[in-house]
C-alpha cells in the first residue's frame, strides 16, 4: 500500500493585539494652547461705577483705557475683543461717565481686568462735569493699587492734545516707578505710509518711556501685536509692576469730534 503525501498547513498570522475601547479613550488628548487673542476674546461685562469708592478692591492685574472722546477707544476695545457692543460708544460723545471694568480669563477665572475710563475733551459737556470727571480720572490713575498699564488712544491725524499731555503729567512719575504705558494711534488705515512714519517717530518723542503702536479696527492693524503686549504685561514670570504716585488733572480742554 502507497503513503500518501504529508501536507504542511502554515500557520495562521497571529493578529496584532489592539487597544480596547476603555484604552483608547483613556489617551491623552492635546489641549489647546492659550493665545492672546483667545485671551481677549473671553473679555466679559464686570461692574460699573460713578465714583472710586465704588469699584471693588482687586489684587488683579488692570489696565486702563483711556483718550479723547473722538479717539475711538470704544471702537479698539471692541475690536480686540471681538464683541460689538461690549464697550459703550455713545452717538453723544461725554455722555458715558462712568469706569466700566471688564474680565479676562476663562468663565469663572479673571486672570486680568480692563478699565474703560470716561472720554474726555468734549466741549458739550458741562464745565461742571467735566471737572468732576477730570478729578475722577486723575484720582483713578494715581491711586488704584492694581493699576498695572496704562493704553492711552490717540487720533493721530490730531496728535496729542493739551489735555493728553496733562493727563501725560499724571501719570509720569508712575511709568517712571514701573508703570505700563502703551500710546494706541488709532484709525491708522486714515494715514499714508509716510504719514504713519512720522506719527510713529512723533508720538515716540511723547511717550515718556512708553511704547506707541498703530491701530486700524478696518484693517486689523496692530490688532494681535496690542493683545501681545496686554498678554506680556498681565502674565510676566516674575509678577506685576504696581506703582504709586501723586498729581492732579484739573484742566479742561476745547471742543472734540464725534466718537
Amino acid at each position: 500500500m502507497s503513503s500518501r503525501p504529508s501536507v504542511r498547513v502554515p500557520a495562521r498570522p497571529t493578529p496584532a493585539p489592539t487597544a480596547s475601547p476603555a484604552v483608547a479613550s483613556a489617551a491623552p488628548k492635546a489641549t489647546a494652547a492659550v493665545t492672546p487673542m483667545g485671551w481677549m476674546h473671553t473679555a466679559r461685562f464686570l461692574t460699573t461705577a460713578a465714583q472710586l469708592h465704588h469699584l471693588p478692591a482687586m489684587d488683579t492685574p488692570e489696565i486702563a483705557f483711556v483718550g479723547r472722546s473722538n479717539a475711538g477707544k470704544s471702537t479698539c476695545i471692541n475690536t480686540l475683543t471681538q464683541k460689538k457692543q461690549l464697550a459703550f460708544a455713545s452717538k453723544k460723545p461725554g455722555r458715558t461717565q462712568h469706569i466700566n471694568l471688564f474680565a479676562l480669563g476663562k468663565q469663572g477665572i479673571t486672570d486680568a481686568v480692563l478699565a474703560d475710563l470716561p472720554g474726555y475733551g468734549y466741549a458739550a459737556v458741562a464745565k461742571m462735569d467735566k471737572l468732576r470727571w477730570q478729578q475722577v480720572m486723575a484720582n483713578y490713575l494715581v491711586s488704584r493699587d492694581n493699576l498695572t498699564g496704562i493704553v492711552m488712544m490717540c487720533d493721530p491725524r490730531h496728535g496729542l492734545t493739551e489735555l493728553d499731555d496733562i493727563l501725560l503729567e499724571v501719570i509720569r512719575p508712575r511709568v517712571e516707578q514701573g508703570l505700563k504705558f502703551l500710546i494706541i494711534l488709532t484709525k491708522a488705515d486714515k494715514l499714508t505710509r509716510a504719514e504713519q512714519a512720522k506719527a510713529l517717530s512723533i508720538a515716540r518723542l511723547q511717550a515718556g518711556g512708553g511704547e506707541v503702536k498703530l491701530f486700524s479696527a478696518l484693517k486689523k492693524q496692530g490688532v494681535d501685536e496690542v493683545a501681545q503686549l496686554l498678554w506680556d504685561w498681565t502674565h510676566p514670570a516674575d509678577g506685576p509692576s504696581l506703582a504709586p504716585a501723586p498729581t492732579e488733572l484739573t484742566e479742561e480742554e476745547p471742543e472734540a469730534l464725534d466718537e
